[in-house]
């Protein structure tokens, strides 16, 4: 494993009395004008952990699994669709994306359809092979365990990390969400582990709880799950995160003489995303209400453990 510490004596872990400190003018003019509001996400990328800080990865953790603690999510599953080939290396903004799922976000470049139920990127074939174009994603904003009260990641889930059943105790979000939910468990009441299923081609992750958090860690979720970091990671799409620009915000070339248009071609099929990696796809499955069983938190997490 390959982390950045804080400090070399101490880890992460800043005394209380610095921990509300605003940044001074001496650290601001040593950063090169940047006023240190970075933007932090995990990458899943080739089944590898990654942390980015505004695009560029800083540290791997190359172990299969991850604690954390999920302080805040999109209430909806996004959808996002890029045109034309992926380059490796290249931060690009999507073509059309969607918080919602229902429609495309009024910043995207050239929206595909008024609906995303009948969009042509959501049809069977219009991406690699027999997967559609436009694909699933849920956005987490996450803490780490071993450094809670530090910073807020953004991490954003390919759609066969989220949908699906429990098989073999490996359990996708959603059925995670859910096992959590049954039994009247927030899920940003514990800390979670999340873990690398070798048994699939593309990166997908897996859940499950490790234990309940103490009442000053759950006090902290809370707040670092209403924090300005935490909101716009559940709000920005990975590419936006790591600072790529949307096609009308980059200037265009000198127009060049006008010629006789030739004849139109057909519309490249679309690469996948970067995070995916041409991942099988997966459909969203019907949601069906369940009753909460009010019960012992580490009573339910030792009993699902064992």
């Amino acid at each position: 494993m390959s982390e950045l510490t804080l400090f070399s004596k101490g880890g992460n872990t800043l005394p209380a009395h610095l921990r509300n400190l605003q940044l001074d003018a001496t650290t601001k003019s040593l950063m090169g004008g940047s006023s240190g509001g970075a933007s932090k996400r995990i990458s899943i990328r080739g089944g590898v952990f990654r942390m980015l800080v505004d695009g560029k990865e800083i540290a791997q953790n190359e172990d299969s699994s991850m604690n954390i603690v999920i302080v805040a999510a999109n209430e909806n599953v996004s959808r996002t669709y890029y045109e034309g080939t992926y380059e490796e290396g290249k931060n690009i903004a999507p073509t059309c994306w969607s918080n919602d799922g229902i429609a495309p976000d009024a910043k995207s470049d050239e929206p595909q359809a008024s609906k995303c139920a009948s969009c042509p990127q959501n049809i069977a074939g219009s991406g690699q092979g027999t997967s559609r174009a436009c694909r699933y994603s849920q956005r987490l904003a996450v803490t780490l365990e071993n450094d809670m009260q530090g910073d807020v990641y953004q991490l954003q889930l390919p759609g066969q990390s989220i949908f699906g059943n429990a098989e073999n105790g490996k359990m996708p979000l959603q059925a995670y969400a859910k096992f959590l939910g049954g039994h009247g468990i927030p899920i940003t009441a514990v800390v979670t582990e999340m873990r690398f299923d070798t048994a699939s081609a593309t990166p997908k992750l897996t859940f499950k709880a490790v234990r309940p958090l103490e009442p000053e860690e759950l006090e902290n979720a809370q707040e670092k799950g209403q924090s300005p970091e935490a909101k716009i990671a559940i709000a920005s799409t990975s590419s936006a995160m790591d600072g790529a620009k949307p096609k009308a915000a980059i200037a265009a070339p000198a127009p060049a003489p006008v010629q006789e248009a030739p004849a139109p071609k057909a519309k490249a099929k679309a690469a996948a995303e970067p995070e995916e990696e041409a991942a099988p796809e997966v459909a969203e499955p019907t949601k069906r209400a369940k009753k909460a069983t009010p019960t012992d938190v580490a009573e339910v997490l030792d009993d699902w453990l064992d």
